[in-house]
């Protein structure tokens, strides 16, 4: 019996083909073709957990807009209970309105800074007109001549006036704009808060509701933390706004006392033509005019 060929006995030549004759057997090499993998650095590595990162933000602020939307259609639908301070939220109600109408005053202070300034300069020409005829009119110069002096002291008082004014709409757009808007601000954030807080509220009580299985024990202690995350902030921010809000009322009144006041003295000072009590107003408010002939453009301009 004629065994067949040994394998083994074959000789194999390295980077070729063994044997001679038509029997060609291929190297190791050649029967098992390497494939290139390309290393991993450690850039790699970063930049994957990086993108984790950047996917579990926006995961966990999927799922809070989504609660959160539920909870806010809910609640306009009568469908949710809402979390109500009513002392907070009758203070916050009358923080808005006051701010709507110290913007009336604000907006009404400016529109007379702006007729103040326009009255200025048409007594100014009108005073260099009287001036002007005064010297051209022999036979009435001495008329034309008060009622050009009387036009400058106009003038004088009027840009007194003028100062006071701008010192008191620049104070209440302080109040306004920055002081009342900042409280707000942190009124908006506890407002979020307290939807965030309903939210997870709505859903723990609905995970409680649910069968007690394992993994509804584990569903429900995760909710039970999240919760308690929104509800220390949403207490958190009640208080800072309770604080601001106090503060706020404190601040108000101190500084509307002192611009009331001031309006009050410079007007009635204008009115009666006391031109010293107009500029001891001044004075006792610390208010400096800016003298004529600066080069810097009037308060006015820069508006």
């Amino acid at each position: 019996m004629v065994s067949g060929p040994n394998l083994n006995e074959t000789s194999i030549v390295s980077g070729g083909y063994g044997g001679s004759g038509d029997g060609l057997i291929p190297t190791g090499s050649g029967r098992h073709p390497s494939h290139n993998t390309t290393p991993t650095g450690p850039g790699d590595e970063v930049a994957r957990g990086i993108a984790g990162e950047k996917f579990d933000i926006v995961k966990k602020w999927g799922i809070n807009t989504y609660k959160c939307t539920k909870q806010l259609l809910s609640e306009r639908f009568g469908r949710g209970s809402r979390t109500v301070d009513l002392e907070l939220e009758l203070q916050i109600e009358l923080l808005r309105e006051t701010k709507r109408k110290y913007e009336s005053v604000l907006q009404l202070g400016r529109a007379l800074t702006a007729h103040l300034y326009s009255l200025l300069q048409t007594q100014h020409a009108l005073g260099d007109a009287f001036a002007d005829l005064s010297q051209k009119s022999p036979e009435l110069q001495e008329e034309f001549g008060y009622n050009a002096e009387t036009q400058k002291l106009l003038c004088k008082n009027g840009e007194t006036l003028l100062g006071a004014v701008n010192f008191f709409v620049s104070s209440i757009n302080t109040l306004v704009t920055k002081t009342m808007e900042d409280t707000l601000m942190t009124v908006k954030q506890y407002e979020a808060a307290r939807l965030e807080y309903d939210a997870y509220r709505t859903d723990l009580e609905e995970l409680s509701l649910g069968p007690r299985d394992a993994g509804m024990r584990g569903r429900l202690e995760s909710a039970q933390a999240t919760f308690q995350a929104h509800r220390d902030k949403y207490e958190k921010l009640r208080g800072d706004v309770a604080i601001k809000l106090k503060f706020l009322e404190e601040n108000k009144i101190k500084v509307m006392h002192k611009q009331l006041l001031l309006f009050h003295n410079a007007v009635s000072a204008y009115f009666a033509g006391n031109q010293k009590q107009l500029e001891q107003t001044l004075q006792q408010f610390n208010i400096k005019l800016r003298p004529p002939g600066a080069e810097k453009p009037s308060w006015l301009e820069e508006q």
